[in-house]
Formats: structure tokens, C-alpha cells, sequence
């Protein structure tokens, strides 16, 4: 994956090991961490107020993955969070939840 992230179409940047990953809130992406998550909004308030858990945060990501690598799974991208530490992965997260609310 030797695209960056186009911060334009909100999409923002993870690294999992040696691969950078690419997060793109696309409709589809939204809708399937929105089916497993519960409503956006209420996702947006409980992170506004820091009331949302490392699980919510890597199943948005998950969702919002442009493309997935070989040998990427769910877990290991969890990981990668803990790995990274909540200090390194909220900007991210705070620009995905950005677009969610923005739109383009």
C-alpha cells in the first residue's frame, strides 16, 4: 500500500508493524462499524466526552481500512494500537470522527 492518506477525503494514516495503513470513512465503512458499533453520533459523544472503549476505536479503524494487507487481521490491528499507545492513535481517531461529522 504505497498510497498516503488523502487527509482532503478525510482518510488518515496508521502504521501495523512495517505496513502504513490507510483508514477512508467511506459510506460502506460507516454503515458496517455503525451495524456493529451502534449510532455514529452516540460513538462521536462517548469519545467527546472519553467514554469510548480501545474496542470501538480498533472496530472503527477495522471498518474504515481502504485496503487490508496479507497477514493483517482484527487483532493484530488492535494490537498495533496498544503497540502505538492511545497518545499516537487518537489523532487519527479524532480525524475520522471529524469526517463523520463534517462530511466533505
Amino acid at each position: 500500500m504505497g498510497d498516503l492518506a488523502n487527509s482532503v477525503r478525510g482518510e488518515g494514516a496508521l502504521r501495523v508493524g512495517g505496513e502504513m495503513l490507510v483508514l477512508r470513512p467511506s459510506f460502506a465503512a460507516l454503515v458496517a462499524a455503525e451495524s456493529e458499533l451502534g449510532p455514529l453520533f452516540a460513538l462521536v459523544e462517548r469519545a467527546a466526552e472519553g467514554k469510548h472503549g480501545i474496542g470501538e476505536m480498533v472496530g472503527l479503524f477495522w471498518h474504515c481500512l481502504r485496503e487490508c494487507p496479507e497477514g493483517v487481521t482484527r487483532e493484530r490491528l488492535g494490537e498495533a494500537v496498544v503497540e502505538a499507545g492511545l497518545a499516537a492513535v487518537t489523532p487519527v481517531l479524532r480525524g475520522l470522527l471529524r469526517q463523520i461529522l463534517a462530511g466533505k
